[in-house]
């Protein structure tokens, strides 16, 4: 999952993204109104954390700005201010929901997971086969046997699941998975391929992730 902060004190981005990262979200990081418009407009974020006191352009205006444009992401307005009539701004903007600061983080990733949530699905679980993804806890599951897997595991395990059928090419998955990228490693797909294959297949006769030489990677229950 990928999310977008808009936020232009060093300190609270660098915060958000640490803790976002922990949580296995990809993170792009932005301090400029016009920056983030156009970084909302020619990527696919799931989520947009947005700072009301920007420089330049407010928060409000920079909301207002996607929306015109037709971006329908999810939007989170952060806020030190919080008079009833500035929530009703932020909301009548565009956005989505208002979280004043200073806020609890574990409410942040509360209403991250509520933004997130898939209204057209009972519960927040991905299955492949055998395999069991909960995305609101981060659990997974492979014929009753729990796997813990390290962050950047699971997010591009979640990743692979959400597009399950899906061939997905290593450069997609590295814009995808924008924290990828700063591994030194030249190969760093394959290597957390690799090391998902050895949690996830190892053992099982049925595997589910595959390899399509030259082209890219699927999470599937069929042989491919």
């Amino acid at each position: 999952m990928k999310i977008l902060v808009v936020e232009d004190d060093a300190k609270i981005a660098s915060f958000l993204q640490k803790g976002l990262s922990e949580e296995s979200y990809s993170v792009d990081l932005s301090a400029h109104a016009d920056e983030a418009v156009y970084l909302a407009q020619v990527n696919a974020y799931d989520i947009i954390l947005l700072d009301v006191m920007l420089p330049g352009r407010d928060g409000m205006d920079v909301c207002r700005t996607l929306r015109e444009r037709k971006v329908t992401t999810p939007i989170i307005m952060l806020s030190a201010r919080n008079r009833l009539s500035d929530k009703i701004d932020g909301l009548d903007s565009g956005a989505d929901d208002y979280l004043t600061k200073p806020f609890a983080f574990e409410e942040l990733l509360a209403r991250i997971r509520v933004q997130l949530r898939d209204p057209s699905k009972v519960s927040n679980i991905i299955s492949v086969g055998d395999l069991s993804i909960d995305t609101s806890r981060h659990e997974v599951i492979r014929a009753d046997k729990k796997i813990s897997l390290t962050p950047k595991e699971y997010a591009l395990l979640e990743y692979l699941a959400r597009n399950k059928e899906k061939l997905l090419s290593e450069t997609l998955i590295n814009e995808n998975l924008s924290n990828m990228n700063q591994e030194v490693m030249s190969n760093v797909v394959n290597v957390y391929i690799y090391r998902l294959r050895n949690k996830i297949d190892k053992g099982f006769e049925k595997k589910l992730i595959h390899t399509i030489k030259g082209a890219g990677y699927m999470l599937s229950e069929d042989d491919v």
